[in-house]
């Protein structure tokens, strides 16, 4: 996360103008005017809202407002967020991925600094809309419900906040902008703070989009195996060894899911695969010999016998 998402924010406006254009702007994004210095509450509460949650700035300000500091921290709102049942996830730091989250309908939550020669004036703001042509950007935003800033001030502001984003999503549904690999990353990076059930809604998602790419698969398998869905887990290991053969990780992984299940057999089959695996890639496949040969070592010891069902 950038240095400047974690600065605390204390809150300005500047008044709308232009009207209204449900084409280019998120006109359905609840708006709740901020208090005094409590524009983190007050944006946070916005996209929890247009999520589905009901809530208000004065309900989560207890959470992410600091009264010492006059302000709100980044992470304090992505905790709240997940507090409220929703899973957080920080955007690259560029305009385009803030222009695909609207172009899926989703409200983008960002940092600004609009402070002036030298003054820092940290605030968060909700971006609704965006006009190519005319160059301005739409903001939830303050005390204003339709705050319109030209691009370029926008972005300088954004730069000085970090380039900070974040959108707040429903278990099961995937950010627009995020590649699968970083979506892995975070949701991971997350596990145990995230509501119960997310990461297997996630990864279900993840699975719809990409289902033929291997860092999905694998994550989406070792959840499975790890929440107690071995057959789900069994069958997405499968799939990525036919992807990629030499998927060491993958291969010890099922042969521990076979030794489960009591496959002792199968299990030193698949341990013995990837010890031979290891060989054809020995400087990015070494930090898992230990471990393979571990797998190998207990099933070869464990008595043979028929493969217990699921």
């Amino acid at each position: 996360m950038a240095a400047g998402a974690l600065a605390l924010a204390a809150c300005t406006a500047l008044p709308p103008s232009l009207p209204e254009d449900p084409a280019r702007e998120l006109s359905a994004v609840p708006f709740f005017p901020q208090t005094i210095h409590q524009c983190g509450p007050a944006a946070l509460a916005t996209v929890l809202g247009w999520s589905g949650v009901a809530v208000t700035p004065e309900a989560l300000a207890p959470q992410v407002y600091i009264p010492g500091r006059e302000g709100s921290l980044a992470v304090e709102l992505a905790a709240a967020a997940r507090r409220a049942g929703r899973v957080p996830w920080v955007l690259a730091p560029d305009f385009t991925a803030l222009q695909a989250e609207l172009a899926a309908d989703t409200p983008v939550l960002v940092l600004q600094d609009l402070g002036l020669a030298g003054w820092q004036a940290w605030h968060f703001a909700v971006v609704i809309g965006f006009d190519a042509g005319r160059e301005f950007v739409v903001l939830r935003s303050g005390t204003e419900r339709r705050r319109i800033e030209r691009w370029h001030r926008f972005e300088a502001s954004w730069e000085r906040g970090g380039r900070w984003a974040l959108v707040t999503l429903p278990p099961g549904r995937l950010p627009a902008s995020l590649p699968p690999a970083e979506v892995v990353r975070q949701l991971e990076e997350a596990r145990g703070v995230v509501p119960a059930g997310a990461p297997a809604a996630t990864y279900a998602a993840a699975l719809a989009r990409w289902p033929s790419d291997p860092t999905v698969l694998f994550a989406a398998a070792n959840d499975a195996y790890g929440s107690g869905s071995p057959d789900v887990a069994e069958a997405r290991y499968r799939q990525l060894l036919a992807l990629e053969p030499t998927a060491v990780a993958a291969r010890n992984n099922l042969a521990n899911l076979l030794l489960d299940r009591g496959c002792a057999d199968a299990a030193r089959a698949e341990a013995a695969r990837a010890l031979a695996d290891l060989g054809q890639d020995p400087d990015h496949h070494g930090r898992y010999r230990a471990a393979i040969e571990d797998t190998f070592a207990r099933a070869s010891a464990a008595p043979p016998r028929g493969c217990r069902p699921w």
